[in-house]
């Protein structure tokens, strides 16, 4: 039996730990930023109950629905609204808390929303956990639509495996802002800080999934229903 739940599958019983715990977080009153992904749907779901003592902001239009049909209000970042906390998925959590997001094509929106908030938790799985930076998934690069393949070939020194995203049918994937998506595979011994920096002076790069320096702390389900929590060290 995994979570008390028979036959119930390891990941989503991971997932369900991991929103049980976030949802522990939320406290009467706050602004919460809330990203994409299952484990967050998972989150969302945890708040249904609680959807009259807390308002939010969300990265992803799936997550904005979802919070909506169970009542929760969906406020816009204007300028004025301040964020109590951020919490969002993450597809590979590295040494450091540092992250690859993006496999749901939300990373703009999503480092903007982190952005806002003082604190940022993640909300995932122990199988999202990493020694490297791309061992298990490729590195995904907004990019706007207009001469795409030559902002590809820009990025083909630091990147040189870099696909567009397709959508089931072979159409272009596009994000919630109209971008394109590359997947790129990372080299073997990436150098997360210094290539982060290299892809923001890459014209027609619009954002990147490294999420660096960004989480305070990681609450990894376990196909058991436990929790792993990782911090992040502070200079």
């Amino acid at each position: 039996m995994l979570g008390g739940v028979p036959g119930a599958e390891p990941q989503n019983v991971a997932r369900e730990a991991a929103a049980r715990a976030a949802a522990g977080l939320v406290q009467e009153g706050m602004t919460v930023g809330l990203g994409s992904g299952r484990a967050v749907l998972k989150l969302v779901e945890q708040l249904g109950p609680r959807a009259a003592s807390f308002r939010t902001v969300t990265a992803s239009e799936r997550t904005a629905e979802l919070a909506r049909e169970l009542g929760i209000e969906v406020l816009q970042l204007d300028g004025r609204l301040e964020l109590d906390l951020a919490l969002d998925g993450a597809d590979e959590v590295g040494p450091g808390l540092a992250l690859i997001k993006g496999g749901g094509g939300a990373l703009l929106r999503e480092k903007i929303v982190i952005a806002a908030a003082p604190r940022f938790v993640v909300v995932a799985e122990t199988a999202k956990r990493v020694e490297r930076l791309g061992e298990t998934f490729r590195l995904p690069v907004e990019v706007v639509r207009f001469a795409w393949r030559d902002t590809r070939r820009r990025l083909a020194p630091l990147l040189p495996h870099a696909e567009l995203r397709s959508r089931s049918d072979g159409e272009p994937y596009l994000t919630d802002e109209g971008h394109y998506i590359l997947d790129c595979a990372l080299p073997a011994e990436p150098e997360p800080a210094a290539l982060a920096g290299e892809l923001d002076r890459v014209p027609g790069v619009v954002e990147h999934g490294l999420f660096l320096g960004l989480a305070e702390r990681a609450l990894l389900g376990r196909p058991d229903g436990g929790i792993d929590v990782l911090e992040r060290d502070h200079p």
